[in-house]
């Protein structure tokens, strides 16, 4: 599954940080979103979400909700099926858009949901673990 952490961080401490750990470790394709850092994990960073070149599956957000605002056209606008709201994230105005959109949405921890293997049931991916037309996802790396 092509998954984009935005609000990505190289600070081991921040949960951001450890979703992107837990994401490789269950063989997702991970994409860390920040406009100022180069790397993360070993993965290179992504300054938007539109400058990630694979369609994605799930966009989790960890970034609070006054954050929201700069990204929000973009995170309407983009390829994902699924937007998971982290704690202290939740935005009931960009949900309700993002379901107008056709998006799912959750109001979840993406570290609890792959941690109980529940990550992957929320959405549908009949291509999960595979980039564009069913290739094995690539490496994210720097």
């Amino acid at each position: 599954m092509n998954v984009a952490v935005l609000g990505a961080s190289n600070k081991p401490d921040r949960y951001s940080f450890k979703a992107v750990q837990l994401l490789r470790q269950k063989g997702h394709a991970v994409y860390p979103v920040h406009p100022a850092l180069a790397e993360v994990d070993g993965l290179r960073v992504w300054p938007s979400l539109s400058a990630i070149p694979v369609p994605l599956d799930t966009v989790t957000v960890y970034l609070s909700p006054k954050n929201q605002k700069h990204i929000a056209d973009e995170l309407l606008s983009s390829s994902a099926r699924r937007v998971i709201f982290n704690p202290g994230t939740e935005n009931s105005d960009l949900a309700t858009q993002l379901r107008q959109r056709g998006k799912e949405v959750q109001h979840a921890c993406t570290l609890v949901l792959l941690t109980t293997g529940q990550f992957a049931k929320g959405a549908d991916t009949p291509g999960a673990k595979t980039g564009p037309g069913g290739a094995k996802a690539p490496q994210n790396s720097v």
